[in-house]
């Protein structure tokens, strides 16, 4: 084996690219799934780069890595799934999931749904979670003087939009009752 391994990683790497994707491209069912496997199995290669065989055997020992790269996905792809049905299966017991509104959301509701992702990610935080606003900022790793600032405009324009729908609201319901 030669002396300079990063060397040999980058021809490595040169010649069994193509070869390496193509193979997780016929096992995976998504493009991203396939790039992950080849990035994993190059990792195997470069932290063990001195365990690598030389010429075509190298190229052999980086499918047989790829092979155990993709085993791993699948089981871990299948103990997420496992988790998310056990999880969903307890969120239909829950008391909580009853709460949860349908498709028919009120007039406020389609409002606030209007809503940047942003504005919307605040508010919730003050009204549904009850954080403080320096509460919030670590939430987020920001200033809490930032988070007063996006807050303040965040319920302007929230109470902007439920003006223009015509939703009748006081201050003391929709903003100190709700904390919005």
């Amino acid at each position: 084996m030669g002396a300079d391994p990063e060397r040999r990683f980058e021809e490595l790497y040169a010649s069994s690219y193509r070869p390496l994707l193509g193979y997780a491209l016929r096992r995976c069912p998504d493009p991203d799934d396939a790039a992950d496997v080849v990035a994993e199995t190059f990792m195997v290669a470069w932290r063990r780069i001195e365990e690598v065989p030389e010429e075509d055997e190298a190229r052999l020992w980086l499918f047989g890595v790829a092979r155990k790269v993709l085993a791993n996905q699948r089981r871990g792809e299948r103990r997420h799934e496992q988790r998310t049905a056990a999880l969903r299966a307890q969120l239909a017991a829950s008391p909580f999931a009853a709460e949860l509104p349908g498709e028919d959301f009120s007039q406020l509701g389609q409002v606030f749904r209007s809503l940047p992702d942003d504005d919307r990610e605040l508010l919730a935080l003050v009204a549904w979670e009850r954080l403080s606003p320096s509460e919030i900022a670590k939430v987020l790793g920001i200033s809490a003087n930032v988070v007063r600032v996006r807050l303040y405009r965040a319920r302007r324009r929230f109470a902007r939009r439920l003006a223009e729908a015509g939703v009748q609201h006081s201050r003391a319901v929709a903003f100190e009752g709700s904390r919005l």
